[in-house]
C-alpha cells in the first residue's frame, strides 16, 4: 500500500484553504488564525467510522474550546449531506465540503487504501493541529477513529 502524497508538513506553514461549509458559510482555515485548530479529514458523513469520530469530538469539544483549540472537520461530503449529518448528530463545530478533495489532496489525506480486500484510492482519515499563527505543529494519517479523540488529548495535555 502506498503512503499519501505528504505536503502538509509539521513545523511549516499549514496550507491555506477556502471551503463552503454544512451551513453555506465559505471559511479559510487563515480565519482562524490566533487560536489552535484541530482539522480532521474524515471520509464520508453517516458511516460508522466518522460518526464516531464526529460524536467523539462533540463529546470532547468543550474541554478542546477551553484549551483554546477550534474543531474543523472536511470531508468530501456536499454541503446538503453535511448540514444533515451535523443536525442529525447535533454537531456544533464546523463541518467543510471538499468535494472533489482538493484540499484533501493538497494535504497528504488522499491516497490508496485498502477495504474488504479491495485497494481504492479516498480520503485517509488525518488529524492535523495548527497552531496560533498557522503552523502546522502535527499530522498524523490513517488515524484509528475509535478513541481518537482521547489520544488527541493526551498528546495535546489536556
Amino acid at each position: 500500500m502506498t503512503s499519501p502524497a505528504v505536503l502538509a508538513v509539521a513545523g511549516e506553514p499549514a496550507p491555506d484553504f477556502v471551503l463552503t461549509d454544512a451551513r453555506g458559510t465559505r471559511r479559510a482555515l487563515s480565519d482562524y488564525r490566533g487560536g489552535a485548530v484541530i482539522l480532521y479529514f474524515y471520509p464520508a458523513a453517516f458511516t460508522p467510522g466518522c460518526t464516531t469520530e464526529a460524536c467523539d469530538f462533540r463529546e470532547n469539544l468543550a474541554s478542546l474550546q477551553s484549551a483554546g483549540y477550534t474543531v474543523l472537520g472536511v470531508s468530501p461530503d456536499p454541503v446538503a449531506r453535511l448540514s444533515e449529518f451535523a443536525e442529525a448528530e447535533q454537531l456544533s463545530f464546523p463541518l467543510l465540503s471538499d468535494e472533489g478533495a482538493r484540499v484533501a489532496k493538497a494535504w497528504g489525506a488522499w491516497g490508496q487504501k485498502t477495504r474488504d480486500g479491495q485497494i481504492s484510492e479516498g480520503l485517509l482519515r488525518t488529524t492535523a493541529v495548527i497552531d496560533a499563527d498557522g503552523v502546522l505543529q502535527s499530522i498524523e494519517y490513517r488515524v484509528d477513529p475509535n478513541g481518537h479523540v482521547a489520544r488527541l488529548r493526551a498528546a495535546l495535555g489536556i
